[in-house]
């Protein structure tokens, strides 16, 4: 079975809405390890140290299909601000939504710009889990995305993969020096905050 691979963004929103992502992500890691599933997560950006604004999340397994229609839509989270304690906004919401990384294999990345370094595939899969140095580690040099695939048998699909989950990253970077990324890839935050989350979350 393939992956599914799903965008997690903050959008346009303020800080918060990246704590509430990097939330997120820990929450869908941990429900990916009680189904049994394997998760890896790629950041659109080196985090700061409130998080990353867009994270790309590939989760495999039996359950995969059914977990990523649980979260796309609009997450929202319940919390006071920790950067601004005096602000009186609670509710700060997270855009998820499928990608198909095909359609980023048609942008092209230079050769030159990624270095590719081999590791032993672990994580979820049981008798299926590769045991072999098929892994690999992707490192976009321009930008510092960081992206890992580990579901193949084979190194050579496993670079392919890489370089389609970089591909997606990249463009959503691109994407986001543009006006139609809003819509896109993330719904507005006035059409978030009009309800229908797919998932709240108080922290």
């Amino acid at each position: 079975m393939g992956a599914v691979d799903v965008l997690v963004t903050s959008g346009s929103g303020p800080v918060e809405c990246r704590i509430a992502l990097m939330a997120l992500v820990r929450i869908i890691e941990a429900d990916c390890g009680r189904r049994g599933c394997a998760v890896e997560v790629t950041f659109g950006h080196a985090p700061d140290r409130h998080g990353a604004k867009s994270a790309l999340i590939s989760v495999e397994g039996q359950g995969a299909n059914a977990l990523a229609t649980e979260y796309c839509g609009s997450v929202k989270f319940i919390f006071k601000s920790p950067v601004r304690p005096g602000h009186k906004r609670q509710n700060w919401f997270v855009g998820v939504k499928r990608v198909d990384l095909a359609d980023a294999s048609e942008q092209t990345i230079a050769a030159s710009d990624v270095r590719f370094e081999t590791l032993r595939a672990g994580g979820p899969g049981g008798q299926h889990q590769n045991t072999t140095d098929s892994a690999v580690r992707a490192v976009h040099l321009p930008s510092g995305i960081v992206v890992v695939a580990r579901a193949e048998r084979s190194q050579h699909r496993n670079k392919a993969i890489a370089l389609q989950r970089l591909a997606a990253m990249l463009r959503v970077l691109a994407d986001r020096e543009v006006e139609a990324s809003k819509t896109e890839l993330f719904m507005a935050n006035k059409a978030l905050e009009r309800g229908n989350a797919a998932k709240v979350f108080r922290l």
